[in-house]
């Protein structure tokens, strides 16, 4: 059943990556997403940053006229749908590339104080493509990294992870797969939740785009704990 939401703000997080702000408040566990639509174009899979927000990076035809909405304009949005992450340990490493910021973001957020202490490592191509927002003001210390050395240390998220793995007893992670599969193997798919990235059509387990496996990401997903997807990822 889809709701139709006003986009009451719209601003530019980093290069080609922007945020939307709804008039609407959407119940949800971080980790969890919205399809949202828009009329004549399609529909497409956004994990939700806030109950009001999401961040989007530009990449093709939809998010393209995604972009061109402004305050005023509307939005078809239906869920959340997904399993979220679950609240463990104590001492946590939030693990992010690229867009995968906005399910991290919404889990500090919504669990600021939560924690002895929250460290985010997060990593993009350079320094215009770092989508942080305000989530320093959630997280206790903020590690970056870029492929170019254009911010903060020169290479990936995950090899600071490796560095430093003994210091957590829980990971979550979101971003491109080939760092979702090097975090995994870094912690031994132990004590590390993923939020995996599949192609959604439907995003209720219905049309089986998503498989991953024996796995469906948008009903049994998006997000894992990492011994589910051992031999998987």
């Amino acid at each position: 059943m889809y709701r139709v939401v006003t986009i009451e703000e719209t601003w530019d997080v980093a290069k080609d990556v922007r945020a939307f702000r709804f008039d609407d408040s959407i119940e949800f566990t971080p980790g969890q997403f919205i399809m949202a639509w828009l009329p004549g174009v399609g529909e497409k899979p956004f994990s939700l940053a806030w109950k009001d927000m999401i961040v989007v990076k530009r990449v093709g035809p939809f998010t393209t006229e995604l972009f061109k909405l402004k305050e005023g304009d509307r939005l078809w949005v239906r869920g959340p749908y997904g399993h979220g992450f679950t609240r463990k340990g104590k001492r946590i490493a939030l693990v992010g590339g690229g867009i995968g910021i906005p399910p991290l973001y919404a889990f500090a957020r919504k669990n600021r104080g939560e924690f002895e202490h929250v460290t985010l490592i997060y990593g993009a191509r350079s320094e215009d493509e770092l989508s942080l927002m305000d989530i320093e003001n959630y997280v206790d210390e903020v590690v970056i990294t870029t492929d170019d050395g254009s911010a903060g240390r020169k290479g990936f998220p995950t090899e600071v992870l490796a560095e430093r793995k003994g210091e957590f007893d829980q990971v979550y992670a979101c971003g491109p797969e080939p760092m979702l599969r090097a975090a995994l193997r870094v912690m031994n798919y132990r004590n590390i939740q993923i939020s995996a990235e599949r192609y959604m059509k439907c995003g209720i387990g219905v049309c089986g785009s998503c498989n991953l496996g024996k796995y469906l990401v948008c009903r049994d997903g998006p997000v894992f704990d990492g011994f589910q997807l051992k031999g998987l990822l």
